[in-house]
């Protein structure tokens, strides 16, 4: 029997075993890809009303995976998994309102949803919010309560949020500009791979800006930030080499290519 024959057959009664046990085996066969067994596991208990399993069915949909894709389905499942009060639901039906996959776009709309999920702590939830607050286009807010959600995120770990904070307090954004707490947050974010930051942080290296001035902390992260895309690195890179010896370009060089250490905390 395959996946939508099972389907039909959503009405009948689940195995007799806790729901958290059937999701942990769902979830099992579809890190393995499998989602043809995932999807018999979530089909009866998202029709039981478990929020979790409508997500994953919608996701299924939204993305391909087990089943052809199909907008219409993915924003069925992930509405109920939303008004189920699943932040991940919540997450991923603001997502489809914010893109316009399958529905008309209406970023007001999505920030509710990001809101409802943000409140409920989920860390990319609570950046996009940020986000969409910060940039002050889509959605009206104030820069207060953009940093409030920016720092909500970036305890959970969220880099995005991280280099966003960077940025307010580099730029004085509702806050007294400083450069050593824009370090800070720049620093933690490159650490964990965001190129941006590194480049931002390569720039304060450079300038002594917040943090004191070391030309082969400087280059090393710019060079990092260089080769992982980020633009902000271009314009710092000939500064900061042009007044550095050979052996120190070097040094910075071998440095921008050793494994990153994410901080601890």
């Amino acid at each position: 029997m395959n996946w939508r024959d099972t389907l039909a057959l959503f009405g009948g009664k689940p195995k007799e075993r806790p729901a958290a046990e059937l999701m942990a085996d769902a979830l099992d066969a579809a890190e393995h890809s499998d989602y043809e067994t995932a999807l018999a596991i979530w089909g009866p208990l998202a029709h039981q009303g478990v929020a979790r399993a409508q997500n994953n069915i919608g996701m299924c949909f939204a993305d391909g995976l087990g089943v052809e894709r199909d907008t219409a389905l993915a924003l069925k499942w992930l509405t109920l998994a939303a008004e189920g009060g699943d932040p991940l639901g919540q997450r991923n039906l603001a997502e489809v309102y914010f893109k316009g996959e399958g529905v008309e776009a209406n970023a007001v709309r999505a920030a509710e949803l990001y809101r409802a999920a943000a409140e409920q702590g989920d860390g990319p939830a609570q950046d996009m919010l940020s986000w969409m607050l910060f940039e002050n286009q889509m959605i009206p807010g104030e820069i207060a309560e953009a940093k409030q959600w920016a720092e909500a995120a970036a305890a959970q770990g969220v880099v995005a949020s991280m280099t966003r904070l960077g940025m307010i307090y580099h730029n004085a954004i509702g806050v007294e500009r400083d450069p050593a707490e824009a370090a800070r947050w720049w620093d933690k974010a490159a650490a964990r791979g965001d190129v941006d930051s590194q480049a931002m942080l390569g720039a304060a290296y450079q300038l002594g800006a917040g943090v004191p001035r070391d030309p082969i902390a400087a280059l090393m992260w710019l060079l990092r930030a260089q080769a992982g895309g980020s633009k902000l690195a271009d314009s710092f890179i000939p500064p900061t080499s042009a007044s550095m010896s050979d052996a120190d370009i070097e040094r910075a060089q071998k440095l921008s290519q050793m494994p990153l250490v994410e901080p601890a905390s």
